[in-house]
């Protein structure tokens, strides 16, 4: 049986065009008189069909599509920017048709006309206003109860906003989340026990305008301007148990929405996370201990690595195979034959060593692409892939122990690395594969990408000038080896008509097929140690983030931050050196934070988390300054002068070799 199709209601005549009610509203400033501006207002928000015989492009066309919602979004943006100054009784009337179209009593599914109407009224700047909350509350509620169907409308109506407009909604239901937690006057407010829906539909109809924004490339407005930063203050691991334990049901929690956590707030998330299975690991190995009448030892309550500098990747590689249990325990490194406890000097320092060995181009593992500055897995074959393995550890405990890496991955890597973000309980089920595109190549070989682009566009035949066929060749250990794309791929020209699967299968071969063993043992490998339900939580570039740090430099920060050993912040050396640095351009920030650090990027914490600290070095000021990277500690020597620093500075930064380790 076919659904019954509900015909759309006659709309009654609305005579105002744009131009009419501008020339009304400009008639007022010379008259004073609001009569034929408070009629419009009145009739437009009297009832959902009014607003449409207003707003509706053209009456008699039903707009029945998800590519045009129909709606004059100009005459709509001119109507909602003069209500803000228009007489407080004009404003009541419109709040007062609102109300009696939301109590209107609703017989068989909504009409596309029903949706429109609730597109026209969730853009009304009055809803900013505290005052409106309850109103703006039931509008929430109805646009989130609606069938799947027209939140799909709905989506694509959402996308075709301008960027200003599609901002202001967002910004207006975190405000609206925000006020209702944590109330400036509760009063305002009904009690949250009578009104416990209202954050849970703002969010339903937060997550439509998300859903729509991650459909526009580029997206409208960054995924960041979702974040909440109100929830920074709530009790985010209740959240996290509540929607552990019940899911996605009926109990409701942030954590169903994850977009509007902000990515501070996910890393407390999942260090928490991590310190309890931390906890509860090393508390098993406790009790294991005692059960055996053995006496207990400290160091069962970290995962100890004893490792030689001259065979660090093998050593490492044993210690982590022999210690598997024990990765989600605290971190703490010792170099054979040196004397030090680690303090999380020694531990950042096996990091720094570790990364710089393996992706050293010589070793083989990675290919460095000098037009994308990152590197990507290299595809030759080999009979273990367990150095692999070691990398997604690695990785896995950098985010674990909080400590950032100055790893070059493009941002289908972390893509792949939630594909899918909790490990398969069947072991048949492929792990880091993930749809590719050629955007997502381009970022990785944007010559190859090009190439492809213009076969893409190509006018001519390009069966015959071509001449290709559905097959790639690769190099390896200086044999040219071929690879059919599909089956019988040596013998299928690529043709005007094929091209387009020809991309696709061409970059899905490059970025999934080829790599497909050394990628899912660095997927294993970094789910070894990160196995948690968190992982859910995170986009892609979160947890690039949290594994890399923020490209996001602010040395005003620093500066705030910095700790200072043998001067005052107030020494002139350290006031010339601020001097400098804050009039740095941007790529000279980035090499001091590498030379100082072992890293140009700032962790989730912002530059506080980095205890970055300047020490007075007495020697001669005729040496260069010297960076400890193990402890993000700069040590400077008393120059004279604000050139001479400057110039020192600048050789010292532009000139490190590999990591600045000293």
């Amino acid at each position: 049986m076919r659904a019954p199709v509900f015909p759309e209601p006659i709309l009654p005549v609305q005579p105002k065009t744009m131009k009419d009610f501008q020339e009304d509203v400009e008639k007022v400033k010379s008259s004073g008189d609001w009569k034929a501006v408070h009629d419009f207002y009145l009739t437009t928000f009297d009832s959902f069909p009014e607003l449409n015989a207003a707003f509706k492009k053209d009456a008699t066309t039903s707009f029945n599509t998800i590519e045009d919602c129909g709606i004059n979004a100009k005459f709509v943006n001119a109507v909602y920017d003069a209500l803000l100054n228009t007489p407080p009784d004009i404003q009541k009337t419109v709040l007062k048709g609102i109300i009696n179209s939301l109590l209107r009593e609703w017989k068989g599914p909504r009409t596309k006309d029903d949706l429109r109407a609730y597109f026209i009224l969730l853009q009304n700047p009055q809803f900013n206003n505290t005052s409106t909350y309850v109103i703006y509350a039931h509008l929430l509620r109805q646009i989130a109860t609606l069938v799947e169907a027209d939140h799909h409308f709905l989506v694509h109506w959402f996308k075709k906003l301008s960027q200003k407009r599609f901002k202001q909604l967002v910004e207006r239901l975190l405000q609206f989340i925000s006020l209702r937690l944590f109330p400036a006057k509760p009063e305002e407010f009904p009690p949250i026990t009578k009104c416990s829906w209202w954050i849970p539909s703002a969010s339903k109809v937060l997550a439509l305008l998300n859903t729509a924004n991650n459909l526009v490339h580029p997206p409208l407005i960054p995924y960041t301007d979702f974040y909440n930063s109100t929830l920074d203050h709530i009790d985010l691991m209740e959240e996290y148990h509540t929607w552990q334990s019940f899911g996605n049901s009926h109990r409701f929690s942030f954590c169903q929405y994850p977009f509007v956590i902000s990515i501070a707030a996910k890393k407390i998330i999942i260090q928490r996370d991590s310190e309890q299975q931390m906890i509860s690991i090393a508390r098993q190995s406790l009790v294991d201990k005692v059960s055996r009448r053995q006496r207990p030892d400290m160091n069962m309550l970290f995962l100890n690595m004893k490792v030689r500098r001259t065979h660090l990747v093998s050593d490492s590689l044993d210690e982590l195979t022999r210690k598997r249990a024990d990765l989600k325990k605290k971190l703490k490194v010792t170099f054979v034959g040196e004397a030090g406890l680690d303090m999380g000097g020694l531990t950042k320092e096996w990091f720094l060593l570790l990364i710089r060995q393996i992706f050293h181009p010589d070793y083989g593992m990675f290919t460095y692409h000098k037009d994308s500055h990152c590197h990507w897995f290299s595809s030759f074959k080999c009979d273990n892939y367990s150095e692999f393995r070691l990398v997604g550890i690695l990785m896995g405990l950098a985010v674990y122990n909080s400590i950032t890496l100055d790893i070059r991955f493009p941002p289908c890597c972390y893509k792949k690395l939630l594909s899918p973000p909790i490990i398969p309980s069947d072991q048949n089920i492929p792990v880091g594969i993930c749809s590719v595109t050629i955007d997502d190549l381009c970022q990785i070989m944007p010559e190859l990408a090009h190439g492809l682009s213009e076969l893409l566009s190509y006018e001519g035949n390009v069966e015959e000038d071509f001449y290709s066929t559905f097959q790639v060749f690769q190099e390896e250990f200086g044999i040219i080896k071929s690879y059919n794309l599909k089956p019988g791929g040596d013998k299928i020209p690529v043709t005007n008509q094929n091209r387009k699967e020809y991309v696709q299968l061409y970059t899905d071969f490059l970025l999934n097929k080829s790599i497909y063993k050394q990628f899912a043992a660095f997927y294993y490998g970094f789910h070894s140690v990160c196995a948690s339900n968190a992982l859910m939580l995170l986009r892609p570039e979160e947890v690039e983030i949290l594994v890399c740090g923020s490209p996001e430099l602010d040395m005003h920060a620093l500066q705030r931050s910095t700790q200072y050993d043998g001067y005052a912040k107030t020494d002139l050396t350290i006031r010339y050196f601020w001097d400098v640095v804050l009039g740095f351009p941007l790529d000279l920030q980035k090499k001091l934070l590498h030379f100082t650090t072992g890293s140009d990027r700032v962790p989730v914490g912002g530059m506080a988390d980095l205890n970055f600290k300047i020490s007075k070095n007495e020697t001669s000021t005729n040496w260069l300054p010297v960076a400890h990277t193990c402890f993000n500690q700069l040590c400077l020597p008393p120059y004279k002068s604000k050139k001479d620093l400057k110039q020192k500075l600048i050789i010292g930064i532009s000139n490190s070799e590999g990591f600045g380790l000293e």
